[in-house]
């Protein structure tokens, strides 16, 4: 399979202040989502909002358009992020190497790392968090809950930073060892560290106090790193990208 035109990545319908953050020559590529954008269409008219401004198809899981010479164009999503988080999101250019990637999501072979900014801070500066969750979907949203569940969720997690003084805040590694729905926002939650901003799962009080004390109202959460190595057409690849930590996340440090 040929490498995707240079003319296919610079025309890329991409949502709004998305950016391109690596690509290889096979076609994988990360892309840095800002807080608000979807990583695709859910329902009509929700176009403009996500990472491609562009059609999604939902069973095959790809964005396509018609470019400029009138050719069809495809890019097969690869992840996730929820609308309320930022950072890395990956796609690919082929429906093969598309197949190849999400098989090492299912191997757990792709590392991912995230910061969160939580309230309260945990009683040890590293721990191993394993969870049975339960992950309900109905009416085309999905909530998950940390109890009488039978999903396993791990996490290895490490603290940062603390903010000693009220609010009292902790900046969080978190890194995922399972790709359960809403996840960390739950892991989290159900230590008694919810996540700030988190409209779901957190503390609503401490979010409204914040908000109006701190001048914020995103949910603090980031996909900071993504990395894997992974083989395609014979050959062995390592991918990696990371996107820039937003610097509200320290501020309060």
């Amino acid at each position: 399979m040929s490498a995707p035109a240079e003319s296919f990545w610079a025309t890329l319908p991409l949502g709004r202040d998305v950016t391109l953050l690596a690509r290889d020559a096979n076609g994988l590529a990360a892309f840095d989502k800002p807080v608000g954008v979807l990583s695709h269409p859910n329902a009509p008219g929700d176009e403009p909002r996500a990472l491609l401004t562009a059609p999604y198809t939902l069973a095959g899981e790809f964005f396509s358009w018609t470019d400029a010479s009138g050719a069809v164009q495809r890019l097969w999503l690869l992840n996730r992020l929820d609308s309320a988080t930022s950072g890395v999101i990956l796609a690919a250019a082929g429906e093969k190497l598309a197949l190849e990637i999400r098989a090492q999501f299912k191997r757990k072979h792709v590392r991912k790392i995230y910061r969160a900014v939580v309230f309260g801070s945990p009683p040890q500066p590293a721990q191993f968090w394993r969870d049975l969750l339960s992950v309900e979907k109905r009416g085309g949203k999905i909530r998950t809950a940390g109890a009488a569940g039978h999903v396993p969720a791990e996490c290895s997690m490490s603290v940062q930073r603390v903010r000693p003084q009220e609010p009292r805040l902790a900046l969080l590694r978190l890194e995922p060892r399972t790709g359960r729905s809403h996840q960390l926002r739950v892991q989290c939650a159900k230590r008694g560290l919810p996540i700030v901003g988190d409209q779901t799962y957190g503390d609503f009080r401490r979010n409204r106090d914040f908000a109006k004390r701190m001048g914020s109202k995103r949910m603090f959460l980031h996909s900071l790193e993504t990395g894997f190595d992974y083989e395609f057409g014979g050959q062995k690849y390592t991918f990696a990208a990371k996107s820039p930590l937003p610097a509200e996340f320290e501020k309060f440090f």
